[in-house]
């Protein structure tokens, strides 16, 4: 395996880790409560998500919730219908740093987002955990034989794969696909093989509450096949297995 392939597979690797854990803990579980996860799994969750992507959980859900009460209006943080699609594709880390920041969006949308001593001793501290993740994964492609440069690489081709899946799911999220509920989002399967299934947007506007993204014949949801394998081993509950699906986004 040459030193770029190995890098562009290690990056692949970590981001489609830090995606499923995004859509399965931040997403699903904390913002729409549509499941609940054991301590046991949400602990390492919530340092996987300081390590590879940096983000606090209650400003992404305070982010996250204000998108679902204001979709595709003036007041939506990353709307394509609003800012235009390459803003929302190419800009959505800024859009959504602009977003976080607002202290009056999380005191309204994420005030049931415990900030526990894990938060104040740790995970505050973005940069802290980006420092650690590269490390990690820097040295890992040094013991196996790749080179210290090979993990710098693996990680900036990181960062660049989780921004970009970031702002499609926005923005190609509410531009190309199907609509077979009635909102402005859309459903793209090959969005959501690589996002963990986060490119059925469409079917998830129209039942934020459901654990599962997969309402319609042959669509497909990673994320939810591991909430399934985190509910066989009893380390999450879902909040209902059948779908309730909102008249509107």
């Amino acid at each position: 395996m040459t030193h770029l392939l190995a890098a562009v597979v290690a990056a692949f690797a970590v981001t489609q880790l830090s995606i499923v854990v995004t859509t399965v803990y931040l997403h699903r579980a904390l913002a729409h409560r549509a499941l609940t996860v054991h301590p046991v799994v949400a602990t390492p969750f919530r340092i996987i998500i300081w390590m590879t992507t940096g983000m606090r959980p209650r400003e992404w859900v305070a982010v996250h919730r204000k998108h679902h009460a204001a979709t595709d209006t003036a007041d939506d943080p990353h709307s394509p219908a609003v800012v235009g699609f390459w803003r929302v594709q190419l800009g959505n880390v800024g859009l959504y740093k602009r977003a976080a920041s607002d202290e009056l969006n999380l005191r309204k949308y994420a005030r049931d987002i415990p900030h526990d001593r894990l938060d104040r001793l740790a995970l505050d501290y973005s940069l802290a955990g980006l420092t650690i993740g590269i490390a990690i994964l820097v040295v890992t492609m040094w013991a196996l034989g790749f080179g210290l440069a090979t993990g710098f690489l693996a990680a900036g081709l990181h960062a660049v794969l989780y921004v970009m899946l970031s702002g499609a799911i926005n923005a190609v999220g509410h531009t190309f696909g199907r609509q077979p509920y009635g909102n402005s989002a859309t459903n793209m399967q090959s969005l959501a093989l690589v996002t963990g299934g986060e490119g059925l947007h469409n079917n998830h506007h129209a039942a934020p509450t459901s654990a599962r993204f997969s309402l319609g014949r042959a669509e497909l949801d990673p994320g939810w096949w591991l909430v399934r394998l985190l509910v066989a081993l009893r380390l999450a509950r879902v909040r209902h297995e059948d779908v309730h699906l909102k008249s509107a986004a």
